[in-house]
């Protein structure tokens, strides 16, 4: 009767246990239906689960797999950088100055549906079979996502931030560094995950032609030489986990102090 009431909040082991629970259940069926398909397959051209595993100890043991996942990481991280780099600036700009924006907005727009794909001709053209051409490709990519979502953006900032921040004095660079900026932020980081997704895709395509080393060329490689399906399947796999690992690292922005307050205006 006098005692403490029990808590009905799960422990920390519990809510761990619970966060893992249904993930892990859906790619155990996913390997189980993958396995009973590769098994009924007669053509041969579905590896198992186990031929998979295989395939990629052997391209651990041959040390090509940790160099074709820092190549195309690399390429990633180059062209992917280049683009914030340019594209936080650029949208900030055309979000602030409506001259800029009427000036060059067209032109991003004409340039933003066209595909990366379509540029790899020309990049081959201009770059040659070096890492520059896929990098390039990527910050095509990524560009447009950042500029446009970070104009918009700046587009949308509450006035009230901006009257409150004028107020106190802040103006030129000072509005732009502690006010507009951080409001910015939630879209900012939306953008980057979209544009990271889209780099991560387009480096595989572009592996596939532009040079001989990286994740996409691991595919096509694998594809030409021997029909080794489980070297191709492996390779996607690979993919697939560091396209995860890359958007669970943009997702853990959103969790900074600095983030707080635009985030909970943004999402109200």
């Amino acid at each position: 009767m006098g005692g403490e009431p029990l808590s009905s909040t799960p422990s920390a082991a519990a809510r761990l246990v619970a966060r893992w629970a249904r993930p892990t259940a859906v790619v155990a069926v996913i390997v189980v239906a993958w396995s009973l398909l590769a098994g009924r397959s007669s053509s041969g051209l579905i590896p198992t689960p186990w031929q998979v595993a295989l395939a990629l100890c052997e391209l651990a043991g041959k040390g090509l797999l940790l160099k074709y996942i820092a190549a195309s990481l690399f390429r990633v991280t180059w062209g992917f950088f280049l683009a914030m780099a340019l594209g936080v600036p650029l949208g900030l700009l055309l979000g602030w100055f409506a001259s800029a924006r009427q000036a060059l907005n067209p032109v991003i727009q004409i340039l933003r549906p066209i595909s990366p794909i379509a540029w790899i001709p020309l990049a081959i053209l201009w770059f040659g079979l070096s890492d520059a051409a896929p990098i390039f490709l990527i910050l095509l990519a990524s560009l447009f996502p950042v500029v446009t979502a970070t104009m918009a953006a700046v587009e949308h900032i509450q006035p009230v931030y901006l009257r409150a921040a004028r107020n106190f004095g802040f103006s030129g660079f000072r509005l732009v560094w502690y006010v507009i900026l951080p409001a910015s932020l939630p879209q900012i980081i939306t953008a980057m995950r979209i544009a990271l997704g889209i780099a991560w895709l387009v480096v595989v395509a572009a592996e596939m032609i532009a040079v001989n080393s990286g994740l996409g060329y691991l595919i096509i490689d694998a594809r030409n030489a021997g029909r080794r399906y489980d070297l191709v399947v492996a390779g996607m796999l690979v993919i697939g986990v560091i396209g995860l690992l890359l958007d669970t690292g943009v997702r853990r922005l959103e969790k900074f102090r600095e983030l707080s307050w635009a985030h909970h205006e943004h999402h109200q």
